[in-house]
């Protein structure tokens, strides 16, 4: 046994009375505010669950690669029908030597149509970049990156003809786009 002096034991039994003090007081006290939150959450009444939403059947797109070109293989020189096919075309082509607009810098989903003003009994477009900028445009002005050119503005609507190439290389087709006034 270990022998314990009385000064030691005079020290131990204070302490050890102040120990059992302190954790007697941790009793449920500290607990009844979380006892009452749960109370009260189980009180409320009980909400409905939506039901989920209807799945809906995507068909399934079967891709029939016949007629294409393998895009990892090598493209190979143009047989000379094809080029006599390209030279002949539509004659539809975008005029590269003319002077590009401001607009044409923008691609026409990023442009819209904010209003128009009537000048000298013209009718002008007025169109807002993505960069907040707004630009007066008149029919044969361009604007688009597919070489759009405006053939009629009306008050709700620019109309513009693209030209875009077309499925066979130095093919190019005439496409009809338009640019609605934003509400």
């Amino acid at each position: 046994m270990i022998g314990i002096s009385n000064k030691t034991s005079c020290f131990l039994i204070p302490v050890s009375l102040l120990v059992s003090l302190g954790l007697s007081g941790c009793g449920n006290d500290d607990y009844d505010d979380l006892t009452r939150y749960i109370a009260e959450v189980k009180a409320r009444p009980k909400g409905t669950i939506e039901p989920l939403p209807e799945i809906k059947v995507v068909e399934p797109f079967i891709f029939k690669p016949d007629g294409l070109r393998d895009p990892f293989r090598p493209m190979e020189k143009l047989a000379e029908s094809d080029v006599s096919d390209i030279a002949a075309g539509s004659g539809i082509r975008p005029d590269l030597n003319r002077r590009k607009e401001e607009l044409e810098s923008y691609s026409l989903d990023t442009l819209r149509m904010v209003g128009t003003v009537t000048m000298k009994n013209d009718l002008w477009g007025l169109v807002r970049a993505n960069d907040g900028t707004i630009h007066r445009v008149q029919v044969g002005h361009h604007m688009g990156k597919n070489y759009g050119k405006i053939i009629r503005i009306l008050e709700d609507k620019i109309e513009l003809m693209e030209i875009v190439p077309d499925n066979k290389p130095g093919i190019w087709r005439e496409q009809p786009a338009s640019l609605a006034i934003a509400e």
